[in-house]
């Protein structure tokens, strides 16, 4: 972990790979976990098990905001670290305690990282107008 990086923040980029990894080779949870244990790498923490595991249960409802806030963008085309950066932060608005604001700094953070330029913006826009929605009463997803 680095200095000033915060134990959440690197679970937040560990479970980033392991759902662009799924994404990119098309495989399962299990079997991207099982091929970084085989290389050496540490397991997942709790958070990041429970964010990634969260974002597969919850992946068709998530995307289908997706797709409706984001303007211009075919889910499919848009790049895979912001899908997957999105998806990681609409699971976290709508179906944990954590402070949209927070997650929504995370976000914008790991696109800044790991995708393009204008993604920050872009992540930081679709992520507002969501929120904004979600808190006026206009966009839920079920907890179920």
């Amino acid at each position: 972990m680095t200095r000033g990086q915060s134990s959440r923040s690197h679970q937040r980029r560990y479970a980033l790979r392991i759902l662009f990894e799924m994404d990119i080779n098309r495989t399962t949870m299990r079997e991207v976990i099982d091929a970084k244990r085989e290389v050496g790498e540490d397991p997942p923490g709790e958070f990041t098990y429970s964010l990634a595991e969260g974002v597969v249960s919850h992946m068709s409802d998530i995307d289908a905001v997706i797709s409706e806030y984001a303007e211009g963008w075919d889910i499919e085309r848009m790049p895979r670290v912001d899908r997957n950066i999105l998806r990681m932060a609409l699971y976290e608005i709508f179906f944990t305690d954590i402070p949209p604001g927070v997650t929504i700094d995370e976000a914008v953070e790991l696109a800044k990282a790991f995708s393009t330029e204008d993604s920050g913006k872009f992540v930081n826009g679709l992520l507002g107008r969501v929120n904004r929605d979600r808190e006026a009463g206009e966009l839920s997803l079920s907890t179920e």
